[in-house]
């Protein structure tokens, strides 16, 4: 990638307000950004869920939801580098691609050795396709399973050590998916690291919520067994475990302490800020007690 903003308007621009495009996951912290940046730029958006009568692990499902769209956004329901993700990614991909469906975005993990077999799968299907390498999203904290431990215990226990990470705000995920959805073919057969602006350890981003919120909220470093000894105390299926705690494992070793700037080269704007972030998720009361 350069290090020149790339502009995505003129001709694509204007396909982009007939183009049709399933977004997987459309109720989850990236899919449902997806498909409302999707719907403000002028695609059809068609969501992909089993509300709609779409479903992940029922193939007969699939081709009612793919057929006669132009594009599809890809994220795994459990993770990119999960077992089985590759065969399935692979799967979905070769039948949008055998229904006309070529144009393919995959949310996929900055770091993640474990998802390198399903970006190969995607590669391999006859997509034309972009990757989308995601920092660990800010939202983790507001949505999904650690909020309930910060607004409930006020304590945020895992992994993570005092690895620092730059949390990416999955608004820009979102932006960067439309744009490369948009841009002809700028983004195709091309792999986008996305990171926020800044480095932060999980306690410090606990510090920042503690401050803007006024509550004494704290973070507490465990080792990846005990938190997967305590996931499986949860009642999480031990192949979930293992799966999860090796991510873990990789993702937090210190791999991912640096900044890149995908966010710009596509947007031309700096990625928001995990500041902004806590602030706007403090006024609508997301982490009180």
């Amino acid at each position: 990638m350069t290090n020149t903003a790339e502009n995505t308007t003129g001709d694509a621009t204007a396909d982009a307000r007939v183009m049709t495009v399933v977004v997987t996951g459309a109720s989850g912290r990236t899919g449902s950004r997806v498909a409302r940046a999707a719907e403000a730029a002028g695609l059809t958006v068609r969501a992909a869920s089993r509300t709609t009568g779409f479903d992940w692990w029922d193939t007969s499902t699939w081709a009612d939801t793919l057929r006669g769209a132009d594009a599809a956004y890809l994220a795994h329901p459990m993770d990119v580098g999960a077992p089985g993700a590759a065969e399935v990614i692979g799967a979905l991909a070769g039948e949008a691609v055998g229904l006309g469906v070529r144009r393919l975005v995959l949310l996929s993990a900055r770091g993640e050795d474990q998802a390198l077999p399903t970006e190969e799968a995607l590669h391999a299907s006859g997509a034309a396709w972009t990757v989308v390498r995601a920092a660990w999203f800010a939202q983790n904290f507001s949505e999904g399973p650690l909020v309930a431990e910060l607004r409930e215990r006020g304590e945020l226990v895992f992994p993570a050590g005092e690895v620092r990470e730059p949390f990416l705000d999955v608004r820009d995920i979102a932006d960067v998916v439309v744009a490369a959805l948009t841009a002809g073919d700028r983004y195709v057969g091309r792999t986008l690291a996305l990171s926020g602006p800044r480095l932060l350890t999980f306690g410090e981003a606990v510090a920042e919520i503690a401050a803007a919120t006024g509550r004494p909220l704290g973070y507490r470093a465990v080792s990846t067994r005990d938190y997967g000894a305590a996931l499986t105390g949860f009642g999480v299926p031990a192949a979930e475990v293992e799966a999860l705690t090796g991510i873990f494992d990789t993702l937090l070793d210190g791999r991912n302490a640096h900044l890149c700037d995908g966010v710009r080269q596509v947007l031309g704007r700096a990625p928001r800020d995990f500041a902004d972030f806590v602030r706007e998720e403090t006024v609508a009361g997301t982490w009180t007690a």
